[in-house]
């Protein structure tokens, strides 16, 4: 399924794309509930009456409703830095040690942001840059997930671009408040639930800005692998359904070239993720 939140006439629901038709779920059966985080709770229960809605059920054109974040209240948005080779070594070219351990930081949750929505430029800085990446959800209530069975505990993935304010990022040594401006975590279309992806570990992952390709890589090319992800944080905290893990991004980022080039107001960032679908941000002065 392409399970996705949305909003129509001023209402928010939850629903599954079918071709050009968005579903909306609770509307079509009143026993599933309104938000994301809800059905994910609900587990493979909820999952599969979502699945038995019938395609001619309440609906609407995919061109009438507003896509929002996917999961618009997670709990937890973890990312991890430095995650493939040669954006490893474009960050060591610039300065930044590449550690021997998976790095992870938080973006904190109220930077989440719509697929379409466009993403500020912070008044206080001109350094926005931009990382294309494979997001997961997780699916289940989770601890001390071993790396066998970390794909039991996935709900599905998304695009997500991890906005970056870099002079901020470089004021703390965990990068959160660079990483966590307002706007700066689009995520999305939708939820592509695992079922439907045959090995997330081999998915073309792209960045365009104004059209112009910046970052392309296969994930099979992570130095840590998702499932590896699951594995070395639930060792550490429970993960919850919603929860949204970045699996990194690729060489390419705009801090890594000669002479730096940050994204400006007026460009258009754009994350492609075959099998997946693509979330495309406009970049807009802060409003005041």
């Amino acid at each position: 399924m392409k399970l996705v939140t949305f909003s129509r006439q001023g209402r928010v629901s939850i629903g599954k794309v079918l071709g050009r038709r968005v579903i909306d779920l609770p509307a079509s059966d009143p026993g599933l509930p309104r938000d994301m985080r809800s059905l994910l709770e609900g587990g493979q229960p909820l999952l599969q009456r979502a699945r038995a809605v019938s395609e001619h059920a309440v609906g609407y054109p995919l061109a009438d409703v507003r896509l929002e974040a996917p999961v618009p209240n997670a709990s937890k948005f973890l990312a991890i830095g430095m995650n493939y080779s040669q954006h490893a070594e474009e960050a060591r070219r610039a300065g930044v040690d590449v550690p021997e351990y998976q790095v992870w930081f938080n973006k904190q949750v109220s930077c989440i942001n719509g697929p379409y929505d466009p993403v500020h430029m912070p008044s206080v800085s001109d350094k926005l840059d931009y990382e294309a990446e494979l997001g997961v959800v997780i699916g289940q209530r989770c601890r001390h997930v071993k790396v066998e069975d970390a794909r039991t505990v996935v709900a599905g993935y998304l695009c997500v671009n991890d906005v970056s304010v870099r002079d901020w990022q470089r004021r703390t040594a965990t990068m959160t408040l660079g990483k966590s401006f307002n706007t700066t975590g689009p995520i999305g279309p939708w939820i592509v639930t695992d079922d439907e992806v045959r090995d997330p570990m081999d998915l073309e992952l792209r960045m365009t800005i104004n059209g112009q390709e910046r970052q392309r890589v296969n994930t099979g090319q992570m130095i840590f692998g998702i499932w590896e992800q699951i594995a070395y944080l639930s060792t550490v905290m429970t993960l919850e359904p919603g929860d949204l893990i970045a699996t990194g991004t690729p060489a390419g980022v705009g801090a890594a070239m000669q002479p730096p080039q940050f994204v400006k107001v007026g460009d258009v960032m754009r994350v492609e993720i075959d099998g997946i679908g693509h979330i495309e941000n406009l970049v807009i002065p802060e409003p005041a």
